[in-house]
């Protein structure tokens, strides 16, 4: 069930509305628009009463949602959603650029990438503290350790910090880092996970599965918003195929298709979908044309002796290449926009 609000109601005739949701057992979930308020409900197992609602004062209509996502759906809110970071703006008139090491491997690595970064004028740095490998001897992480050094990083640079939350056993102590909370492609159905951090209020960035079909990821978005934390960014990383010439295939149709049906902001991960340096500067470009509202790319000073995903990461002088080549479509697509309108 949509509640409505009229445009002129009042915040209190909106708090009123959200009261009666409660009382009937259910939880109201109440989206600001650009006119009016839209106020979704879940944890109804069946059909609502709209009259329940159609005589309260403020309200517009109540309207009926027929697919399985309530949330994050155009029909609850039709502006795109707006999540701000800092400096940064992710869904807004720019592009965004999160960009930084697959993992923190040492202090002096990530201050020197961290530099790179902040000089290209990014604003949002992305490191690894917590990895998930496929093999258990594999490079894992530094825990707090990298949490420490992200922050520092932060101090140091003025970025903002995106890294990954594993469990729930560790993302208390990711969220008093973080200012990013980024669920990967193998969490993407961990349910308890996806609650968890529901439950904070930080931003939310949530991978797409390996195989899961637009649907699943929307509907991966949907547990987080329905305990109550909004700010989720949808990411594109690739999905698995039977195509040997990538790592995963990234799949660009989804951008168009999330923008057809969620408020919500989506950006590409050309690094991990591609798994190879040379392919993730023609993806980004492709990324933005598309529509994606931002880039996520790794960049590492020496690849070679990363410890983590150093063939897909970009060096320095590429990085700053790919900024000023996704920035100038952007602007052609702008002016573009422009002038047909």
């Amino acid at each position: 069930m949509l509640i409505v609000m009229k445009a002129e109601a009042t915040p209190q005739q909106v708090e009123d509305v959200c009261e009666v949701i409660r009382q009937l057992g259910f939880k109201p979930h109440p989206m600001p628009g650009a006119t009016r308020t839209a106020i979704g409900i879940t944890g109804n197992q069946g059909a609502i009463d709209p009259t329940h609602f159609e005589i309260l004062p403020g309200v517009g209509e109540a309207i009926r949602v027929s697919k399985p996502y309530k949330l994050v759906g155009r029909d609850l809110k039709h502006d795109n959603t707006i999540i701000r970071i800092g400096e940064a703006e992710i869904g807004g008139a720019e592009p965004v650029i999160i960009a930084g090491p697959c993992a923190v491997e040492s202090y002096e690595q990530t201050m020197e990438i961290a530099e790179v970064i902040a000089d290209a004028g990014v604003k949002l740095f992305r490191g690894g503290a917590f990895k998930p490998r496929t093999s258990p001897y594999s490079f894992q992480g530094l825990g707090e350790e990298g949490l420490k050094i992200l922050a520092e990083a932060r101090d140091r640079f003025g970025v903002k910090i995106v890294t990954e939350v594993l469990d729930t056993e560790t993302a208390d102590l990711v969220e008093q880092y973080a200012d990013v909370m980024q669920i990967g492609a193998r969490n993407m159905q961990n349910f308890s996970l996806l609650r968890r951090v529901g439950q904070s209020r930080k931003p939310v960035m949530l991978k797409r599965g390996m195989s899961a079909t637009l649907e699943e990821f929307l509907l991966a978005a949907e547990y987080i918003m329905a305990e109550g934390n909004y700010n989720v960014i949808l990411c594109e990383r690739g999905v698995r195929t039977f195509a040997d010439h990538t790592r995963n295939t990234l799949d660009l149709s989804i951008v168009p298709a999330v923008k057809n049906r969620s408020h919500l902001p989506i950006i590409v991960d050309p690094s991990h979908g591609t798994g190879k340096r040379h392919k993730v500067i023609p993806m980004a470009r492709g990324s933005i044309a598309v529509g994606a509202d931002g880039i996520m790319v790794e960049v590492h000073n020496h690849p070679e002796h990363a410890l983590s995903d150093g063939p897909q990461a970009l060096l320095p002088d590429m990085f700053k290449q790919m900024v000023a080549e996704v920035r100038a479509i952007h602007r052609v697509i702008a002016e573009t926009e422009s002038l047909v309108s």
